[in-house]
Order: C-alpha cells, then sequence, then structure tokens
C-alpha cells in the first residue's frame, strides 16, 4: 500500500516518492514551510520533522530568566555541584591552616607518634651520651679533657677537635677565650636522613632516605634548616626525619 504525502495528504507513487525526515513527501511538496522554495535532499534543513530553507531555518534565541528564589536556589547548587568550584576551593583550603584543640585525645595520639618515631628515639640516644663528649668551650681547661687528664695543659688537643690558633704557652683563660667559638660548631654538623621527604612549600627543602645535610640550624622541636650535600639544595627540614652523625 503506497503511503500518504505528509504535505497534501494525497498517495504517493514510487516514481515521485521522496523520503526525509520519518515522513514520506512528493517531490513537488517537499518545499520550505515559510517560503515554499522548493527544497531537495541537499538544500533541506530539518526542524520538529519539517523541512526549512537555509533561510528560514529557526534559531535558538536567549531569553531573558528572572532571579526568582527557585532559579537562585538552583544555581547555588550547581555552583556547589560544580567540580570546578570544589577543586578551587580544595587548593584554598591548602594554604590555610587549621587550628586543632590540645584535647587529651590528640595529646595522647601526639605522644604515641612520638615514641614511635625512630628518629625520636635516635635523638634521645644522642642526647643522653651528650654529656659524656668533651667539651673544650663550657668546662676548664683543667677538666675540659675527660680522656686527657694525665696530660698537661700544654699538650696537643685530639686530632678531632679542631686545632687551637693560640700559642700552647699562652695561659688557661687565654685558651678558653680561643675555644670559646667551639659550641656555634656543634650545630653544624652532619645529619643523615631516615626517611624521604617532599618539600611542602617553597622554604623547604626535599631529601632522600641516606642523603647527608651539612650546616644544620635547630630552629626548634620540629624543624631544622640546613643544606643538602647531593643536591645543593637549602631549606627548612622536619626535625624527626634525621639522626645526628
Amino acid at each position: 500500500m503506497n503511503a500518504k504525502c505528509a504535505r497534501c495528504s494525497k498517495t504517493v507513487y514510487p516514481v515521485e516518492k521522496l523520503s526525509c525526515l520519518d515522513k514520506t513527501w512528493h517531490k513537488g511538496c517537499f518545499n520550505c514551510e515559510v517560503c515554499q522554495l522548493k527544497l531537495t535532499m541537499k538544500t533541506y534543513k530539518g526542524y520538529n520533522k519539517l523541512p526549512y530553507c537555509n533561510t528560514h531555518y529557526p534559531t535558538t534565541k536567549f531569553t531573558s530568566v528572572a532571579d526568582t528564589p527557585e532559579n537562585l536556589r538552583l544555581k547555588t547548587q550547581t555552583k556547589n555541584q560544580s567540580q570546578v568550584e570544589y577543586q578551587s576551593q580544595f587548593k584554598d583550603s591548602l594554604k590555610q591552616f587549621s587550628a586543632v584543640a590540645d584535647n587529651p585525645e590528640n595529646a595522647r595520639v601526639k605522644m604515641v607518634q612520638q615514641q614511635a618515631s625512630q628518629a625520636a628515639y635516635t635523638q634521645g640516644q644522642s642526647a643522653a651520651a651528650e654529656p659524656r663528649r668533651p667539651s673544650y668551650g663550657s668546662q676548664p681547661a683543667s677538666a675540659g679533657r675527660p680522656s686527657y687528664s694525665s696530660q698537661p695543659a700544654s699538650a696537643a688537643m685530639p686530632p678531632s677537635q679542631p686545632p687551637i690558633q693560640a700559642p700552647v704557652s699562652m695561659p688557661p683563660p687565654q685558651m678558653q677565650q680561643q675555644a670559646a667559638p667551639a659550641p656555634k660548631a656543634v650545630g653544624k654538623k652532619r645529619w643523615r636522613a631516615l626517611y624521604d621527604y617532599t618539600a611542602a612549600d617553597e622554604d623547604e627543602a626535599s631529601f632522600n632516605e641516606g642523603d647527608f645535610i651539612m650546616d644544620v640550624d635547630v630552629i626548634d622541636e620540629g624543624w631544622i634548616q640546613g643544606a643538602v650535600q647531593r643536591t645543593g639544595e637549602s631549606g627548612m627540614m622536619p626535625r624527626n626525619y634525621f639522626e645526628e652523625v
């Protein structure tokens, strides 16, 4: 059975049949809906399953929407669900430090972490052994060298200590003045990294496990400042990542 034409509703025979836009047309009825221009399969544009020419093809126009409370709510909800907004808020939150209350639970967790830290354990061992080391700047010349107590004051110093510039024949008080800068050199010893660390800020330095840190300055209980011997990078580093060598 032959189909009906979508324009004139008459029977369409195979000779003049044209199938387009899910409909059947006569070739002479396939015209623009506005100007009745005769169209072909190459010149038509379909809109709502109706043929249009290129000039009268309906275009989408922007309409103004009133800022009603419902539209404002939808706008806010869409903005909150936006991944871009979430990422920007997340990056902004990383730049800020959040205050943590010193409640008993946080204090207990902090103590457990300090006890479990291998670096804190090593620092405790080195701090316990620190009074046994000879110090030439804080003790008198007669008691400052426990391992060399049997030698006279004019004897040469051990090879591990920096040579004293003053003559050997100078009185002991002047020898103490020459050895006074020695405590400053304690903060310049080498430290060895126990773990890897990646810098999280511009004033920090990255290092790998086993790296040596030169010219170490202890800032506080949690941070030190020095230069990585392998890379030459200098900056602040967490103190519990190192052991003093």
